[in-house]
């Protein structure tokens, strides 16, 4: 009896175990507390923009660019798609805001959470647009912005070309299902794919005169998405 006890202890145990690694493994405590300040205050929110460290970095450095427009980040550095959709509920749906930009990608083919599988990539960025739209929430998917290699992963080869095509593969899918596809990465690349000279110190992250290109695309895009003139 004493061993089925102690048994169905070290069952539950295990379960709260896993089901914190999963908390971790998403953050999703990040922004917490700047969620709760927002629905409990029944703040309205005109767009919320999902992404990684490109996007955490563009609140940082010009966060007067989302105060201004009434946009929230929610961007965690180093995050895949799979650790966007975990937390979407939490940091996109929860706010209610009239649209969301969802820029997903880089990470994944960077192999920062496993192998790369663009299949599986294109799937979660779907679901978060599928959430959304079910949601009542306006979707714009953002391209993956140009990268030939990553400081990081060195190893990793022809990431130019797979970055293209996952940005393909985006375009043809909100193309068919009349979604807003904002394209950052032509007007930021080279002739080899990357990004161009002057707009990142490595190659991944846009400096401030890269989130200056972005800024009136997605802004434009916006604007068109909500009806505004």
């Amino acid at each position: 009896m004493k061993l089925s006890i102690f048994l169905a202890i070290g069952l539950f145990l295990g379960e709260l175990v896993s089901a914190q690694s999963a908390v971790d493994f998403a953050n999703l405590a990040k922004y917490r507390d700047d969620n709760s300040a927002i629905v409990n205050t029944k703040k309205k929110v005109d767009v919320v923009f999902m992404g990684n460290s490109i996007t955490e970095g563009w609140v940082k450095s010009h966060s007067e660019f989302f105060s201004e427009n009434n946009y929230v980040g929610r961007g965690i550095s180093g995050q895949t798609s799979s650790q966007m959709l975990l937390r979407f509920q939490n940091d996109v749906v929860a706010l209610k805001p009239r649209l969301v930009v969802i820029n997903a990608g880089t990470n994944d083919i960077a192999e920062n959470a496993g192998a790369y599988n663009p299949d599986f990539t294109f799937n979660n960025i779907k679901a978060m647009a599928d959430i959304a739209r079910s949601n009542g929430i306006k979707v714009i998917i953002a391209s993956v912005l140009p990268a030939a290699s990553f400081p990081w992963r060195k190893e990793i080869t022809d990431v130019a070309q797979k970055v293209d095509a996952l940005n393909s593969k985006l375009k043809q899918y909100s193309h068919s299902h009349k979604l807003a596809f904002t394209d950052y990465n032509t007007v930021m690349r080279n002739e080899k794919g990357g990004m161009r000279e002057g707009l990142s110190s490595d190659g991944i992250h846009p400096n401030s005169a890269g989130y200056a290109i972005m800024e009136p695309i997605i802004k434009n895009a916006v604007h068109q998405a909500l009806g505004r003139k």
